[in-house]
């Protein structure tokens, strides 16, 4: 009989203090505390990584060399371990071609039903294609009359440049006796060669029988139908001339050459066949449909200008003007200020051609010049030529001026030289491909559709979106539509719905018997996954959503969407707080998905801050007492009412309602307090939103990106801002997507462009923007609290200038265990050496010089207050801002880092090491040691991720500080306490996708608890009471 627990004794896995647990099996389980009080370190570091060391040691040593190699954790004993599953809160990566769709294979059944049950189209014509076997072409030529004589053409080329030599004397050798070249019927055997012009366009036809309608031909004209498709590949042409009737005119089809002397004398039609998809007015076909050809991956289906990323590098002008305020004497044009002086000559001369040209004044501001100054700058003059003078003997040669944008792009598609090219792409931004249109695929593989029967008495809330015009036709044969609407969308279009609307189009597709016996099992996985994705609370995303923009929280809950959907059982999932980015009105759903993945057997553990996910859970694992060094034991265990009964638990304490965050009893007000840019605006004639007072905001004009309706947000500046809504409702769009980049342009020209809005009021009023978020501060071990703070610089240059120091000569340099001089060589300032182990993990052990020291001998001999650089980057922050107290440009970062909890850091800790709710701190205080303007914008998503009661209380007090020093603060957010305290809502919604993009209300948290219509406010109002 299997263990009813999971047995830990002697953890010691990071901060945790030899802790001993058992935790029950296949229950939810949720472990709590204070961030850095050891949640990840008992889940992840320990629980998770044993369970996956294990499974990986079953494996040969062959097959471990190609898998992670996992480190073994510090704990002396686990029993009742099973195979380990980490759903983890991390991005999905960056690969562009990696989205929704095929991250959980739904794109992959979406390939194969297309193309087993897919309508292809001609993509020109948007007529159905139709496809034949043999039999039925035969049958359709024995339809014309008696005596009709015809010709059987097997197409060999169509409309190629060349000679064909080799394809004419190949026919005659296989025994052809004629061909229809360039619409005339030539004897192949003639004694005059066949002679091509190798520049003109040429069509060549096989002659593969001439034959008469009667009866008894069919025999006959079927072998001749089989060689011409065996010749033509898959294709047929017909020539057929009817019987002639006394009295009745010929008609020549348009189609037809005027050199073909058959049609000309005895009117002959032209008929086409193919058994593979055609279209037999046009000529079009398409051959057999596959799976890959519905991949963007591959050759076979990928849009061939942007080999399947439906975007390409294109020139932004704005990239190559880097400050608009500057002239174009001073040099604001930036392409032309780079390259070697011989370039740079060239262009001068090319300037002053244009400046002289459109009789502008150089010294003027470029953002004040005309537009047609620009416009020709840009992209040139067209067929205007301009008079420029290069040559040393002073001959003025003119031409048009082929403009920045062309040139540019000409030179990164024709140059060989990487340096050229990563020069130019340095002006430019990726945009929707220009032939595909963001389709990633070829136009005849978009023409192939799907259709569904969707009811005409359907609700607004569930309306798909309608194919773009381009009339592909909605008919197909075998299914009976009355009052419906058959709505048809390929496969790129399918990928634009919401996971909401792409399960129900799916489950109304409209298939005929047949059609139904081949694809039922493909539609049923299609189905089941997409219902997993909404159960998760992801019915607003699209499908063709990259992985990489997804926020942490959704690539989470898409991961633990695919492990509900593969079925497993008797595995141990682990989570990390799978309800970051919830509305709570998603929050149940969720929780009936793990329950769900509770019941199949498995044992889950989730590491979560969240009330009711803890509230939820049949067994509770409170981490403490605090963080870091002072956390990493077990405060309390159990179910919840043993939790809300223990003594010296902060989570028992928030739970029970013996602590709470406080309301603030005073919000800051917006300056203005007429600005009411939220109430339906009146507008003028001509359309516009009347602003009645931008001083004091910050407005984003017609913000229409994603799912935004066209909305005007105001900001009030100085105050603290959340912006909430249900889960898809537009927040990230409208704060990062066009706020965030529309800043970083205009501060720092940023390459990233921003989503379509209209305009941007009241910029002039600040001075940054700043992005606060949980990333990592440094990417490798040698990155630390201190160094990022700044703080590490003073404490150099303060070693520096001792006494001890001065008279060897070190500078501030010497104290840098990154650079040569000082720091020990051995382990290159590391302190501790890696050693390869091929098919085991790494293994780092102490530098045998140093001992983990850093530094070199004589470096450690220079101490102040007794303490050598590496006892300083050893102290806590706490134990470091006592003993810096007299130093205040350290003091003053040290007291900031205070101010936000981090007191249990040690100066020296790797950063790798910190959890991301740490991250984030570190950055607030060090933007809190700055000194404030008053004038900075801040930017911040999700602060509460990872985070406490507790830790967001401190959090909060580091807001208002931020914020009291005048700075205005913009948060996302969906945590109730974050929300409660803020000056101002902007609440979006009302539902995620294309149901949201709106804002419903904005004002005081009072004010949207109030508002009808916001989710936000309904579950706001109780916390306000």
């Amino acid at each position: 009989m299997p263990a009813q627990v999971i047995k830990i004794i002697g953890a010691r896995q990071h901060n945790l203090k030899n802790l001993s647990v058992e935790i029950p099996r296949e229950k939810l389980v949720v472990v709590t505390g204070l961030s850095g009080s050891g949640k990840s370190s008992l889940a992840f570091d320990t629980l998770y990584a044993e369970g996956q060391r294990r499974y990986v040691e079953s494996l040969s040593a062959y097959a471990r060399q190609f898998l992670d190699k996992m480190e073994k954790p510090d704990v002396d004993f686990i029993e009742g371990l099973s195979p380990a599953i980490a759903i983890e809160q991390r991005s999905a990566g960056a690969n562009p071609r990696s989205t929704i769709a095929t991250t959980t294979e739904i794109y992959d059944y979406l390939r194969v039903l297309f193309s087993a049950v897919g309508q292809p189209h001609d993509p020109a014509t948007g007529k159905a294609l139709v496809r034949q076997t043999p039999q039925q072409i035969v049958d359709q030529i024995l339809v014309y009359p008696q005596e009709t004589k015809i010709v059987v053409l097997a197409p060999i080329v169509e409309n190629e440049r060349g000679e064909f030599r080799d394809v004419i004397e190949k026919l005659r050798r296989e025994g052809f006796v004629r061909a229809r070249i360039d619409g005339d019927i030539i004897e192949l055997g003639r004694p005059e060669p066949i002679r091509l012009k190798k520049t003109e366009l040429h069509t060549i036809e096989a002659v593969v029988d001439r034959l008469i309608i009667r009866d008894g031909v069919r025999v006959r004209l079927a072998d001749s139908v089989d060689t011409a498709l065996k010749w033509g590949g898959n294709r047929v042409i017909v020539l057929r001339q009817q019987p002639i009737i006394v009295g009745q005119a010929r008609r020549l089809p348009a189609a037809e050459s005027a050199s073909d002397a058959l049609a000309l004398q005895f009117g002959w039609q032209l008929q086409r066949y193919s058994t593979d998809y055609g279209n037999a007015d046009s000529g079009f076909t398409l051959g057999e449909l596959t799976p890959k050809h519905f991949s963007f991956n591959s050759h076979l289906g990928a849009c061939p200008a942007c080999h399947g990323l439906g975007t390409q590098l294109v020139v932004d002008p704005e990239l190559m003007i880097s400050e608009p305020e500057k002239s174009i004497a001073d040099g604001v044009i930036t392409p032309w200020r780079r390259g070697p002086k011989r370039m740079q000559a060239y262009y001068k001369k090319l300037q002053g051609a244009l400046v002289k040209h459109f009789r502008i004044d150089e010294e003027a501001p470029f953002g004040e010049l005309p537009e047609n100054f620009k416009s020709a700058l840009y992209f040139g003059t067209g067929e205007t030529p301009i008079e420029m003078k290069f040559a040393s003997n002073g001959e003025k040669i003119a031409r048009p001026f082929e403009g920045l944008v062309p040139q540019m792009q000409r030179l990164y598609e024709e140059t060989e030289s990487e340096f050229t090219r990563n020069r130019i792409r340095s002006f430019m931004t990726r945009e929707s491909c220009k032939v595909c249109r963001g389709a990633r695929l070829r136009p005849e593989i978009l023409a192939v559709t799907i259709s569904a029967v969707i009811s005409s008495k359907q609700s607004r809330g569930s309306e798909l979106k309608r194919p773009a015009p381009g009339s592909l036709s909605p008919s197909r044969t075998g299914i009976s539509v009355r009052d419906d609407q058959l709505r048809e969308l390929n496969v790129h279009q399918f990928t634009e719905l919401t996971v909401a609307e792409a399960a129900q189009f799916i489950s109304q597709i409209a298939l005929s018997a047949q059609q139904r016996q081949i694809a039922s099992e493909v539609v049923r996985e299609i189905e089941s996954r997409l219902q997993f994705l909404l159960e998760v609370g992801l019915g607003y995303l699209t499908l063709d959503r990259e992985s990489g923009t997804l926020s942490g929280g959704e690539a989470q809950r898409i991961r633990l969407a695919t492990q509900i959907g593969s079925g497993l059982a008797g595995v141990l999932y682990v989570l990390d707080e799978p309800s970051i980015g919830l509305h709570q009105r998603d929050n149940i759903r969720l929780l009936g998905t793990l329950n769900r993945l509770r019941d199949l057997g498995n044992s889950v553990i989730v590491v979560e801050h969240d009330e009711e996910t803890i509230r939820s859970a049949d067994h509770i694992i409170d981490l403490g007492p605090g963080a870091g060094p002072r956390g990493g034991e077990i405060v309390a265990q159990g179910k919840l009412d043993e939790i809300l009964s223990a003594k010296n638990s902060i989570t028992a304490d928030y739970l029970s309602g013996r602590a709470r965050i406080a309301i603030p009893r005073q919000r800051v007000a917006p300056r203005s307090i007429n600005h009411q840019p939220f109430v339906t605006p009146k507008r003028s004639e001509g359309g516009s939103t009347i602003n009645p007072d931008p001083e004091g905001w910050l407005t984003i004009v017609g913000a229409s990106e994603n799912n935004l309706k066209n909305v005007n947000a105001s900001f009030p500046l100085g105050c603290f801002i959340c912006v909430t809504g249900v889960s898809g409702s537009g927040k990230s769009t409208l704060v990062d997507d066009i706020l965030r980049r529309a800043l970083f342009r205009h501060f720092y020209n940023a390459k990233e462009k921003p989503g379509a809005f209209r305009g941007l009021r009241g910029v002039d009023q600040i001075d940054k923007a700043i992005v606060i978020d949980q990333s990592a501060i440094g990417r490798t071990p040698r990155s630390n609290p201190i160094t990022y703070s700044g703080a590490f610089t003073p404490i150099r240059e303060l070693f520096a200038q001792l006494p001890a120091a001065r008279v060897r000569g070190y500078d501030a340099g010497r104290f840098s265990f990154n650079v040569k001089g000082g720091r020990c060589e051995n382990c290159e300032g590391g302190g501790l050496i890696k050693i390869e182990m091929h098919f085991l993990p790494d293994v780092y052990v102490e530098c045998e010089v140093c001992h983990g020291r850093r530094y070199n001998r004589e470096t450690l001999e220079i101490t102040y207050k007794g303490k050598n650089i590496a006892d300083v980057l050893d102290l806590t922050v706490d134990e470091a801002a006592r003993f810096f107290r007299n130093v205040p440009s350290v003091s003053d970062k040290l007291n900031a880092m205070l101010d936000v909890g981090l007191g249990y850091l040690r100066l020296g800790q790797a950063a790798t090491t910190l959890s991301g709710g740490e991250a984030q701190r570190v950055k607030l205080a060090t933007e809190l040691a700055k000194r404030a303007t008053g004038r900075t914008f801040y930017i911040l998503d999700e602060p509460t991720s990872g985070l406490h009661f507790a830790d967001i209380e401190n959090l909060l007090r580091v807001l208002i500080k931020l914020r009291d020093a005048g700075n205005t603060l913009v948060v996302i957010e969906h945590n109730l306490e974050v929300i409660k305290c803020a000056d101002w809502l902007i609440d979006l919604g009302p539902e995620g996708g294309e149901w949201g993009g709106k804002i419903i209300g904005a004002g005081p948290p009072e004010e949207i608890a109030e508002t009808a219509g916001s989710y936000t406010g309904q579950f706001l109002r109780s916390l306000l009471q």
